[in-house]
């Protein structure tokens, strides 16, 4: 049953030739923290090119929550008017994430530092997720959280009144516990030390220095040391969101497995922290460039060309790649289906605790359409089956995940047979205008 209303069934059938500019949502990760910040703003942050998918909008209507004003003009740019670091206001209701993982733990981080109560809940999927990973480290700040049991949400935290500073060693790569940890130490006095030792996304240390915040990162043989001084007033920015490497995996991907494509996907964030995908690709022997490399908003950004790619051949991915691309392995496996050999994957822990368990989620469905599938509880294999080999066929449950979805409706477009989804509805939660995309290409997605 959809967490998203009324199921959508979804069907992907075999395609030639797509081609065109794929023009892909703003980055996620990036949306998430610019209405975050702007809120921890005194002042008018002001965002185009914002993502509007359901994730992103349910953190706006957060900010709304915790007192900061957010609007939308016709030409959609946002106008985030702050409160200041430390002035959130307590929510008169429960605060509804939807399924945004990111969303949730980077707002309880930022509020947890502040002397008021909130209560959080999210969608069927999101409910399932464990959050103690995020407050549990909270708690050292003096945050006090009450949730269900392993804890999962519904969950009420209680903010410090008199936080202190903290030194946190993250035990796993995650962006998210990092970012949380250090949006709490803006309101605790003194210093803040997150150490991670495989480096994540970078965004949150990027746009805190953006923002005015005084951060430095080091790197030494303890890992990233990143130092953050509490307190600060932080000023408004003017930001332009780029696009989405996430996003831009599924049209990149589709291209390189459907035979005759040639896709640009323009003006593709390739921050190195979160871009390991493409790397990955052209070590698989994709046809894929890079054009018009530049910097925009002090992100390193590009336009990828993608074209099909008959001579694919399976890999072993680094597994200290793994944090910079972990978001991207479903459609990975994807193409790894139409490549000779097997391609391992291998430190990839982290992908049994998204939206869903994606290792299982991918296996099956991959399996159902006929490929060999390997896992254990840290890595899996694919066993390709080369171009024009994968039966396909398959009717794939999407376990409320919108990169499942995505990743096997990718799958439709280079198999003999037709792939179906249970629900296509999560789509919407990060890239709402997928299907519209992928048609203009020349993919054949079909609903009911």
């Amino acid at each position: 049953m959809s967490g998203h209303g009324t199921p959508i069934k979804m069907s992907a059938h075999a395609s030639q030739g797509l081609k065109g500019e794929a023009h892909v949502p703003g980055d996620k990760s990036i949306s998430h923290r610019s209405l975050i910040l702007g809120a921890l703003s005194v002042g008018e942050t002001k965002v185009t090119g914002l993502l509007e998918g359901e994730d992103v909008l349910d953190t706006a209507k957060a900010m709304r929550a915790f007192g900061a004003e957010v609007m939308r003009d016709e030409d959609g740019t946002w106008h985030i008017h702050g409160v200041g670091v430390g002035g959130f206001a307590e929510p008169d209701q429960v605060v509804d994430c939807g399924n945004s993982g990111t969303g949730v733990r980077l707002i309880m981080g930022a509020m947890a530092t502040s002397p008021i109560t909130a209560t959080f809940t999210g969608d069927a999927s999101l409910n399932k997720r464990p959050m103690a990973r995020v407050t549990d480290p909270l708690a050292l700040f003096g945050a006090r959280t009450v949730g269900r049991s392993g804890g999962r949400l519904p969950m009420t935290i209680v903010g410090a009144e008199m936080p202190v500073p903290v030194r946190y060693d993250v035990p796993v790569p995650s962006a998210q516990v990092k970012s949380a940890m250090l949006l709490a130490g803006l309101n605790a006095p003194g210093e803040t030390v997150v150490i991670e030792r495989d480096a994540t996304r970078d965004h949150s240390e990027r746009m805190l220095a953006g923002f005015g915040a005084k951060i430095s990162t080091e790197e030494t043989n303890e890992g990233r040391i990143i130092t953050l001084r509490g307190q600060p007033e932080l000023s408004p920015q003017t930001i332009i969101v780029p696009r989405d490497p996430s996003s831009a995996a599924f049209p990149v991907c589709a291209a390189l497995i459907t035979e005759g494509s040639d896709v640009l996907v323009p003006n593709i964030g390739l921050n190195p922290t979160r871009s390991g995908l493409f790397p990955t690709l052209r070590e698989m022997g994709a046809d894929l460039t890079y054009e018009r490399q530049r910097a925009e908003g002090g992100e390193p950004v590009a336009d990828l060309r993608a074209r099909f790619s008959p001579n694919l051949r399976g890999i072993e991915v680094p597994p200290n790649r793994a944090a910079s691309m972990i978001d991207e392995y479903p459609v990975l496996s994807v193409v790894a289906c139409f490549a000779e050999g097997k391609t391992e994957m291998r430190g990839v822990k982290e992908l049994r605790v998204k939206e869903s368990d994606r290792i299982d989620a991918m296996a099956r469905g991959l399996r159902a359409s006929g490929v060999t599938v390997d896992e254990g509880a840290d890595w899996w294999a694919v066993h390709g089956l080369g171009h024009g080999g994968v039966p396909g066929g398959a009717i794939c449950e999407t376990f409320l995940d919108h990169r499942i979805a995505m990743s096997f409706m990718v799958l439709g477009l280079a198999t003999q047979a037709a792939v179906t989804l249970d629900d296509g509805s999560p789509i919407a939660t990060s890239f709402p205008i997928f299907e519209q995309l992928m048609g203009g290409l020349g993919a054949d997605i079909r609903r009911g």
